[in-house]
């Protein structure tokens, strides 16, 4: 007797069960995805031909990706990108998944960038997938940018996205200690650094405290090590009126503006996540410069 052909309803109703069996949450949802990239469909096609045959080859890689997010691997690491800011960005082991929280930078950072005279000169420290810096390069035509990273990996990795992106040629990515070996000065600084106590990352979902590089995690025993490090650093790659933009824990606000109020900076702007928590703080050289309280008083969120 012939076995009945695999259908994508069929392999769809099957990687439920699995998924649902793995206690994985949006099992569907992951499921859909994960067949669209190995079945090589559109969404529209999915909702179409939901009983289209299958052929052996994409099953099979299909049921292996299902595997690997029963293992809790995220699905954006079992495709090896994930979209931010309407970019798709290649993933790689040392580097950081990019979460829609960290948008936030972005549109803080381009709401500077568009104020600058000239064109904006942005330094990205611990740059990762480089999706805070090529989002930024792609929204101000002008600009120019370096990314750090200390990790060999992550520089690939970047490199790679600013070619897919069109970018290269305005980019440059750095294996280095945050600003090591790096000129300034920079109009733009921003940082994803790690915030996460040494302690809680045990406690994070699968996902993240599985498949994320721990350095790219760890912010030590209290979260805020990168901080203090980058507050005795930027200063000095930082323009006159320059900003420092940098991401946050929760929680983390005060801490951390009392770090670099000590390091000789002053808090000019706040900017909360769509989850209404602060997740971004803006920085500024003390004094102010004249053109810094310029743009602030134009309209800028400010504290």
């Amino acid at each position: 007797m012939t076995a009945e052909p695999a259908t994508l309803s069929g392999e769809l109703r099957r990687a439920s069960e699995h998924l649902r069996g793995a206690c994985v949450p949006d099992g569907m949802m992951d499921a859909r995805i994960l067949a669209a990239a190995a079945f090589g469909l559109t969404r529209e096609d999915m909702l179409l031909e939901p009983h289209r045959p299958v052929d052996f080859d994409a099953q099979v890689r299909f049921r292996s990706m299902i595997d690997r997010r029963c293992a809790r691997e995220p699905v954006a690491r079992i495709i090896g990108a994930r979209e931010f800011r309407s970019l798709d960005f290649l993933l790689g082991p040392e580097t950081l998944e990019p979460r829609a929280d960290s948008e936030t930078i972005v549109e803080v950072a381009i709401e500077y960038g568009q104020e600058f005279p000239g064109a904006a000169r942005v330094l990205d420290l611990g740059t990762g997938t480089g999706c805070l810096l090529l989002s930024v390069i792609s929204e101000l035509p002008d600009a120019t940018g370096i990314g750090s990273d200390i990790a060999a990996g992550a520089i690939e990795t970047a490199s790679r996205n600013a070619d897919s992106l069109g970018l290269a040629d305005r980019v440059r990515f750095v294996c280095t200690d945050w600003t090591d070996g790096i000129d300034g000065p920079f109009d733009l600084v921003l940082s994803n650094p790690p915030y996460i106590t040494t302690a809680e990352i045990a406690g994070l979902a699968p996902e993240v405290a599985m498949y994320d590089p721990p350095s790219a995690l760890d912010g030590g025993a209290d979260g805020l090590d990168a901080y203090r490090a980058l507050a005795c650093r930027v200063g000095s790659v930082l323009s006159s009126s320059g900003v420092v933009v940098l991401e946050i824990g929760a929680g983390q606000e005060d801490d951390v503006t009392t770090i670099f109020e000590a390091g000789g900076f002053r808090l000019v702007g706040t900017r909360a996540d769509l989850g209404g928590h602060t997740r971004a703080l803006s920085f500024g050289i003390e004094p102010l410069s004249e053109w810094l309280t310029h743009t602030l008083k134009k309209g800028l969120e400010t504290v």
